[in-house]
């Protein structure tokens, strides 16, 4: 199997269970235009997040790496009316193209667009009582995803699901010898989730448009043990 077949499969898939967004597409747009890095999540990807966070019933998201807020979108639309999306952007000029995007969507009212480093922003968040939230994305830089895992922890409550994207990095997830720190980063944070108490996970490869990756996932049943 080819990336271009991977492709194709997902532009079938995204026609045919996605459906056309000018909202979601203008984005895109505008990220390009921006000279933003084409890293956002693919369509039927963003979708998948969208179900899950309106199956867990999600009021209160939580998202680490906003880019230009293609994803926010997509959470930011699963939330019912007074659900509130805090999104972590480390550069300020992504954020800027990201709130204009949540504003064309119509939804800078439940999307609260924090700059920062994230491991800098969410002790603020803490401190401002922010959560439990109901949904966490993990989409930041993947060097630091065990510490984003027990951030998560520390800010959500049984019930609540944790997603975390590019978990597979083209199969170098399995190299212990990697001296990518992101792949260090993907292997520390997969080693964390499976030990963590209180935390019942999996996760899934994935191939298509972006081409071999993955997603894990979580449920929080009880106590972490962090926090």
């Amino acid at each position: 199997m080819s990336q271009e077949r991977w492709t194709a499969v997902d532009d079938y898939l995204s026609e045919h269970l996605v459906g056309p967004d000018a909202v979601l597409e203008a984005a895109l747009a505008d990220a390009a235009a921006a000279g933003l890095p084409a890293a956002d999540v693919a369509p039927n990807q963003g979708k998948l997040l969208h179900l899950l966070a309106r199956m867990r019933g999600a009021r209160t998201i939580l998202e680490l790496g906003t880019l230009a807020g293609y994803s926010t979108i997509w959470l930011a639309r699963a939330l019912p009316a007074g659900g509130r999306l805090v999104t972590v952007e480390v550069d300020s000029g992504h954020a800027e193209v990201a709130r204009s995007n949540v504003t064309r969507a119509g939804l800078a009212d439940r999307v609260d667009v924090r700059v920062g480093p994230a491991l800098d922003v969410l002790p603020q968040l803490a401190a401002e009582g922010a959560g439990p939230f109901d949904f966490v994305f993990l989409d930041a830089d993947k060097q630091h995803n065990p510490e984003y895992l027990e951030w998560a922890l520390r800010v959500t409550a049984p019930g609540s699901v944790i997603v975390a994207d590019n978990v597979v990095r083209d199969g170098a997830l399995i190299d212990g010898e990697s001296d990518d720190p992101r792949v260090r980063g993907i292997r520390r944070f997969t080693e964390q989730l499976g030990a963590a108490a209180g935390v019942t996970a999996t996760a899934v490869q994935t191939v298509g448009s972006k081409g071999y990756d993955g997603f894990a996932i979580a449920l929080v049943e009880g106590d972490a043990g962090w926090g």
